[in-house]
């Protein structure tokens, strides 16, 4: 079993910044992908960014590349969203996810283990 938690969510204004952190517990996370997914009022899940824990690979979606970033810290067992040049429709629910996968994964079933989620909300 794995726990995550998620933080860091809040209110900000277009082309600011914020970093989401998520915190794992449970078990080892060697050998699985570690994502973030975003859900908007009214539309599905979708997949914003992935890490793999053991080599620290990287995958984006479109929508966020250039502007995100994600990355881990070993020894705190957490994994970051370092998200810049905020825009409205960056607005949602940001959820973090660990999955096994030895490959890129970005669909929600891919993963088994998802936080609570922490809300995002971007003004105009």
């Amino acid at each position: 079993q794995v726990q995550l938690v998620e933080s860091g969510g809040g209110l900000v204004q277009a082309g600011g910044s914020l970093r989401l952190s998520c915190a794992a517990s449970g078990r080892s996370l060697s050998g699985y992908a570690m994502a973030w997914f975003r859900q908007a009022p009214g539309k599905e899940r979708e997949f914003a960014a992935l890490i793999q824990w053991s080599d620290a690979r990287t995958h984006y979606a479109e929508s966020v590349k250039g502007r995100f970033t994600i990355s881990r810290d070993g020894p705190k067992n957490t994994v970051y969203l370092h998200m810049n040049s905020l825009k409205p429709e960056d607005t949602g629910v940001y959820y973090c996810a660990a999955g096994w996968s030895l490959s890129i994964a970005t669909r929600p079933p891919e993963y088994g283990y998802w936080g609570q989620g922490t809300q995002v909300t971007v003004s105009s």
